[in-house]
């Protein structure tokens, strides 16, 4: 296998210019991106990341430390910096509840009358003592990735500004994900070494404008600044489509919850093999953010609701009874699956090498036929 080789691949010390998305959205307990799985695609000469946005900072430290035991080669951790969040002055995710039922009541009375709905008992939350999202506590994730050195880094949501001065003092590559050409412009000025294109097919947190009309106005955006494309990616065909496009690396997720190294529920993994494309549906009622997810009866209740969703945190926190129910309750029903609609295309679980190295030869076929018929 030749490989494709390009400058962004060059650049992170990498054979094939195919990356582990940082996944860890609505995954508490089994990690969508573990260190076992991003070890195996760096060691099928891919580029691993790790995500750690929802993590402790000493977790984020067990991650490193798993990784590095399993290989020797380049990684990422990706974590979540919002430009806008609420701010309280609390440290506790049981204090940030408390004052979610003070400020928010009717919210709390639809959760609960949610949990009514789908006979799910109050059940004890598993975390509630852990540290809540606030700045402080971003940074205190960040100050773990400077310790470990971690290689590359990857901002999945929000503003890296503040991080990219502290990356260049030990030489680590910093990237940033965007779901429109606006927020390629910030994360330009903020000065990553690479911009991450996502399309609003991609699983996970996401904008509204479809990857193919996406990717060639952020390349014209941040020229010379290298692109990377996400968003309905699961193939080599589609990375060829990428490369055309003009990124010169892909960032894939969906085609990556199905591998045999992933944690995530064998019931979420088979939701999303049995999925149409269709069935994987948006909605910000899960953290405050738009994200794309497995269809639930849950999403469509809150659009029916006419409430809105509360700012990120506080919307997860919100959620956390109902999750953490369902969950013990097995109903998948409810807690369903993150994913991107290319779930529509994937049909069986694989090992990650066998998945990122079956792109990486049909994305060169795919190439070759294209200047076979092509003149």
């Amino acid at each position: 296998m030749a490989g494709l080789r390009t400058p962004m691949s060059d650049m992170l010390g990498i054979e094939h210019p195919v990356i582990l998305a940082g996944m860890s959205l609505g995954q508490d307990d089994g990690m969508p991106s573990p260190p076992r799985l991003a070890a195996a695609v760096t060691n099928a000469g891919g580029l691993g990341t790790m995500g750690c946005g929802s993590r402790k900072p000493e977790t984020i430290e067990w991650c490193i430390r798993e990784f590095r035991k399993l290989s020797s080669g380049p990684f990422g951790i990706d974590l979540l910096l919002p430009a806008t969040m609420a701010d309280m002055e609390v440290s506790t995710k049981a204090e940030m509840r408390a004052r979610i039922a003070t400020d928010y009541p009717e919210h709390v009375a639809f959760v609960n009358g949610m949990m009514e709905k789908y006979n799910l008992a109050n059940v004890a939350l598993k975390k509630d003592d852990e540290p809540a999202m606030t700045q402080a506590q971003l940074r205190k994730q960040f100050e773990v990735v400077l310790d470990h050195k971690v290689p590359v880094f990857v901002a999945g949501l929000g503003d890296p500004s503040w991080v990219v001065p502290l990356a260049r003092e030990q030489g680590m590559k910093v990237g940033g994900m965007v779901g429109a050409p606006r927020h390629a412009a910030r994360q330009k000025a903020a000065g990553v070494d690479f911009v991450g294109a996502q399309g609003t097919e991609a699983g996970g947190h996401t904008g509204n404008i479809a990857t193919f009309p996406l990717i060639p106005q952020v390349v014209d955006a941040i020229a010379p600044i290298p692109v990377m494309a996400a968003g309905g990616i699961g193939s080599g065909r589609q990375v060829a489509a990428a490369l055309s496009l003009g990124a010169q690396a892909v960032w894939c997720g969906s085609a990556f919850l199905v591998a045999e190294e992933n944690d995530i529920p064998t019931q979420h993994q088979d939701q999303i093999l049995g999925g149409r494309s269709e069935d994987f549906t948006t909605s910000k009622y899960g953290t405050g953010k738009q994200a794309r997810g497995f269809k639930s009866p849950v999403k469509e209740d809150w659009e029916k609701s006419g409430l809105q969703p509360l700012p990120m945190p506080l919307q997860s926190i919100l959620m956390d009874p109902l999750t953490e129910s369902a969950r013990q309750a097995v109903r998948w029903d409810v807690d369903a699956a993150s994913g991107g609609q290319v779930g529509g295309m994937l049909t069986k679980r694989r090992p990650a090498s066998e998945i990122l190295l079956e792109m990486v030869s049909e994305a060169e076929e795919t190439i070759a036929r294209m200047k076979s018929f092509i003149s």
